[in-house]
C-alpha cells in the first residue's frame, strides 16, 4: 500500500509541478509528500526530478517511471473495485500516540471497547508526553489535548477537555481559599511544563482572563501534578476527567468556580486523508462517539 501511495504522490507532483501543490491536492503535509517521493526514488534506484529553487522537472528516468506509475495506479484501482464488491470490516494494526493522562483516564478503555467491536484489528499504543513527529516516529494517529495545532497536519476534533482548578483540603486549611482567579497569583501553583507553566487562561462571564502563576513544583506529566495536589503540595489545573473522581470523594476541592479554565479540544491528528485505511476511519468515528458521550 505504501508503494501505491508513493506512486500516487509522484504522479501528482509531476502533474502539478511542485511538492507544495501536490501536498495541497492530496491533503497531505509537505513533509509526508517529501517522504513518499524519497521512497519512490529509493524504490526506482534513481533520481526522478531535477530540482531548482523555483521549479522541478522530470529526469529521463522520471519520465519512464511516470508512465509505469500511471499504469500501476490504473491496475490498483481495478483491484480495489473488485475487493469493494465484498463486505469489508476494519482490520490491521494502528499505531496510536497519546499522553499518559489521556491513556490512563480514557483512551485505554476506548481502545479496549474498539478492539472488542472489531476483533480483526490491533492497536500499538505509544504513551509519550512529548509531541511526537508522526512521520519520523511512524505514528498513524496521535490523540492530543490542545488548542494549538500544527497547520501542516490534518486534525479531527474528537471532543472537549474542560479543566478545573483544585487543591487538597490540607493545603487550603494551611494557606487559605482563593476567592477568584487573580488570587491564584498569591498561591503555590503546580504547573505542567508543556502547557500554562507561567500563565493560566480563564473565561469569566464570557470574557477572557489570564492570570500569571508560579510555584515550586512543575512537571512534564499531569498525572504527577495531580498526585502532588492530592498530597497537599499546591493548587493545580487538571482535566475534569482526571480530577473529577477525587473532587467527588472530597480528596480535592474545586476552586474559583466562577472563573472557568479555557476548554481544550481533544484532537485526532494524522498526516493525510488520501487512501485512508478503514481501520483509521472507523477509529476516528469510534473515538468521536466515545469522547462525545463522556459527561464532565
Amino acid at each position: 500500500m505504501d508503494r501505491i501511495i508513493a506512486a500516487q504522490v509522484f504522479v501528482t507532483i509531476a502533474e502539478r509541478g511542485s511538492l507544495s501543490s501536490a501536498a495541497e491536492l492530496l491533503d497531505m503535509s509537505r513533509a509526508m509528500v517529501t517522504r513518499y517521493l524519497a521512497e519512490m526514488e529509493n524504490w526506482s534506484g534513481t533520481r526522478l526530478f531535477h530540482r531548482t529553487t523555483r521549479r522541478i522537472n522530470l529526469t529521463s528516468a522520471g519520465e519512464t517511471t511516470l508512465i509505469r506509475c500511471r499504469e500501476m495506479l490504473v491496475l490498483a484501482e481495478q483491484m480495489s473495485a473488485v475487493s469493494n464488491t465484498e463486505k469489508d470490516e476494519p482490520r490491521g494494526t494502528l499505531r496510536i500516540a497519546c499522553s499518559q493522562v489521556l491513556a490512563q483516564d480514557s483512551l485505554s478503555a476506548a481502545i479496549t471497547a474498539y478492539l472488542r467491536q472489531y476483533p480483526r484489528t490491533a492497536v500499538d499504543l505509544r504513551v509519550d508526553n512529548r509531541t511526537v513527529n508522526l512521520v519520523e516516529d511512524r505514528i498513524d494517529l496521535a490523540i492530543r489535548i490542545t488548542n494549538q495545532l500544527d497547520p501542516g497536519l490534518i486534525a479531527r476534533r474528537l471532543g472537549d477537555c474542560p479543566s478545573v482548578i483544585c487543591a487538597s483540603p490540607a493545603y487550603l486549611k494551611e494557606h487559605g481559599i482563593p476567592k477568584n482567579a487573580e488570587d491564584l497569583a498569591l498561591h503555590n501553583c503546580l504547573t505542567y511544563s508543556y502547557f500554562g507553566k507561567n500563565l493560566w487562561h480563564f473565561e469569566r462571564a464570557g470574557e477572557p482572563l489570564s492570570v500569571p502563576v508560579s510555584g515550586n513544583f512543575s512537571a512534564n506529566d499531569s498525572v504527577v501534578i495531580l498526585r502532588a495536589a492530592l498530597e497537599g503540595a499546591g493548587i493545580a489545573m487538571q482535566p475534569v476527567i482526571s480530577a473529577g473522581p477525587y473532587i467527588a470523594s472530597g480528596q480535592l476541592v474545586e476552586l474559583v468556580p466562577k472563573d472557568k479554565p479555557i476548554t481544550l479540544g481533544i484532537y485526532g491528528v494524522y498526516i493525510s486523508r488520501q487512501n485512508q485505511a478503514l481501520i483509521m476511519r472507523s477509529m476516528l468515528d469510534f473515538l468521536t462517539k466515545w469522547f462525545g458521550s463522556i459527561k464532565t
